[in-house]
């Protein structure tokens, strides 16, 4: 029986990790999964958003730790690396989407679950979720960018803390500290609401403005500027824009 889950409505596409009596933890399939399910929606031309969630009362609870980990011992730290990037580039592969994608966590984001939301351009939160940074609590150094995912969410000083401690943030705090974009009593709805609005914009400009916010996110101005210059010398021919100004022009 299949793992992951995919629908499309239209252009709006959601993935759904579908192992709830495991709190849907990323095991060789799951991963394999996962991988493909992500891909799968890369090359529909006509994808407009994706919104990832899970079943049951997690979102994910992360890798399999005696899958991934129990003859870890007897492989050299080599090997065991280049396995690590297989089970992150299953998730990973969503920072590559051009499209909008969304995390809609209604339960626990641990570990490697936390990395798979985290790796979602925007999350929404329900009630009962948590992100959870626990690597530190097992004696593993984080992995799969989470520190990364962390600094650029938290700053380095909020990330450290929660990384030395193996910390979590239930939803709430996560939407205060800029982890989560907002709360909602069903985060899968709310993810659906957001994501037919971005669907509804045209898709090259929701493509650039995604493009911009990650030109902006190394901290170059000038790049963003040189980039914000084409992208709205481009859209400034479109239909929409130009039929604003004719009616400017009428008024």
């Amino acid at each position: 029986m299949s793992k992951v889950a995919l629908h499309n409505d239209g252009g709006q596409w959601t993935l759904t990790l579908t192992d709830p009596d495991r709190r849907n933890c990323l095991d060789e399939e799951m991963v394999r999964e996962l991988g493909d399910a992500v891909s799968a929606v890369a090359g529909q031309p006509a994808a407009r958003t994706l919104v990832v969630t899970g079943q049951g009362t997690a979102f994910c609870a992360g890798a399999d730790l005696p899958a991934l980990f129990g003859e870890a011992a007897g492989r050299s730290v080599g090997e065991l690396r280049g396995h690590l990037h297989n089970v992150y580039d299953s998730f990973l592969r969503l920072r590559a989407l051009k499209i909008p994608t969304i995390a809609a966590v209604q339960g626990a984001a641990v570990g490697a679950g936390l990395n798979l939301a985290m790796a979602c351009d925007v999350r929404i939160a329900g009630p009962r979720a948590s992100f959870a940074a626990t690597f530190s609590k097992i004696g593993l150094h984080p992995g799969g960018g989470c520190t990364w995912f962390l600094v650029d969410a938290l700053g380095p000083q909020k990330a450290l803390a929660l990384l030395l401690d193996g910390g979590a943030l239930d939803g709430a705090e996560a939407v205060r500290q800029g982890l989560a974009l907002e709360l909602a009593d069903d985060p899968l709805a709310a993810a659906h609401d957001k994501a037919a609005r971005w669907a509804a914009l045209d898709p090259a400009l929701a493509r650039d403005i995604k493009s911009a916010v990650g030109v902006a996110r190394s901290g170059d101005f000038g790049a963003t500027l040189e980039f914000e210059s084409w992208a709205q010398a481009s859209s400034a021919t479109g239909p929409a824009i130009q039929e604003v100004v004719a009616r400017f022009r009428k008024s």
